[in-house]
């Protein structure tokens, strides 16, 4: 029997309607739509801003484009991960709510967080339960509602993030398509740097927290600048090299979208030309969770089966990683 890999065979995606722009913040804190083009390419980014809707109506709307695209009955699927770092509530899973909206009741669903590299991680996941041969459609959903942890004063932070949320289908595949091989790290010393403090079991919230902002999203912008650069360069390097893979082999790399900078120093690392670079941090901004899958839903016309991806990601605790990836199929047109 061929050996099972795990590939993705259908994507989906969604972000809210409300579009906040650069010249909108430049009303809301002092900054201005140069400062912020310069600093981070982000143009704009989409908030959520219905009252009583979190992750999960991002997360369902994103799995419902993907059924609606692919044709795919919601009963098949098996297990639905949701990869995300502001979940609806605390206790009662995200993914098990989603999952029950999207008409998936056959399946067994659980969050996955570890920041910006929450999708990431998702990845391996979803492979390894494929991989066993047991699953044959798992949903892997990234999601954030970003803009329920952020200070709209705090300009360090609030004009990097927004809402979105991306989608895709993993199925085995005996050709030889899907995940190839991947790098994950973590360093838990850096969780100072980038975190919401209040709210988790260590620092509940109080209400004197809250009157002091101490529930917002803190980041040291340098300290993490600088380790974002370092990391997702230096993992999608060893990824190539240990495959075996030059710059013309590689056909995308699929960033995370935190700044335009670290992108750009990731595909300079491994020599690759910026048209193979996926971006869309201009229009949506940091989405956290989600910026790996919406980069697929949006270049998901032009790739080719067999394309080969390099995957790469940098996210607060600190975590970090690369996944290689062979494209399965051509978009039909």
């Amino acid at each position: 029997m061929s050996k099972i890999s795990a590939a993705i065979t259908a994507v989906g995606s969604y972000v809210p309607d409300y579009v906040l722009t650069n010249q909108i913040l430049e009303t809301m804190v002092e900054t201005n739509d140069e400062w912020i083009t310069t600093r981070t390419g982000i143009k704009e980014r989409r908030i959520l801003k219905e009252e009583g809707k979190g992750t999960s109506f991002l997360a369902i709307n994103a799995a419902k484009n993907l059924i609606d695209k692919s044709g795919l009955n919601p009963e098949e699927i098996e297990l639905v991960i949701v990869a995300t770092a502001t979940p609806d509530m605390k206790a009662a899973a995200t993914a098990a709510f989603t999952a029950s909206e999207i008409g998936a009741t056959n399946a067994f669903a659980f969050d996955l967080e570890a920041a910006c590299s929450s999708f990431l991680y998702g990845m391996s996941v979803a492979a390894r339960y494929i991989e066993s041969g047991k699953y044959t459609k798992v949903l892997l959903i990234g999601a954030d509602k970003n803009s329920s942890m952020i200070n709209y004063e705090d300009r360090a932070t609030c004009i990097i993030f927004g809402d979105g949320a991306g989608a895709v289908l993993f199925e085995p595949d005996q050709e030889g398509y899907g995940v190839q091989d991947e790098i994950l790290r973590s360093d838990g010393s850096g969780r100072e740097f980038l975190q919401a403090t209040y709210g988790g079991s260590s620092y509940p919230s109080t209400v004197e927290a809250i009157k002091e902002g101490r529930h917002y999203v803190f980041q040291d912008g340098k300290t993490v600048f600088k380790n974002a650069v370092f990391n997702m360069a230096d993992v999608s390097e060893r990824i190539m090299r240990r495959n075996n893979l030059t710059n013309e082999d590689i056909n995308w790399l699929v960033p995370h979208q935190a700044n335009q900078r670290i992108i750009d120093a990731t595909a300079n690392r491994i020599d690759l030309d910026p048209s193979k670079v996926m971006v869309n941090i201009y229009k949506y901004g940091n989405t956290t969770s989600a910026t790996l899958p919406l980069l697929l839903a949006d270049y998901e016309d032009q790739l080719k089966k067999g394309d080969k991806l390099i995957f790469a990601a940098f996210g607060g605790g600190f975590t970090w990683g690369s996944i290689y990836l062979t494209w399965a199929y051509t978009s039909k047109e």
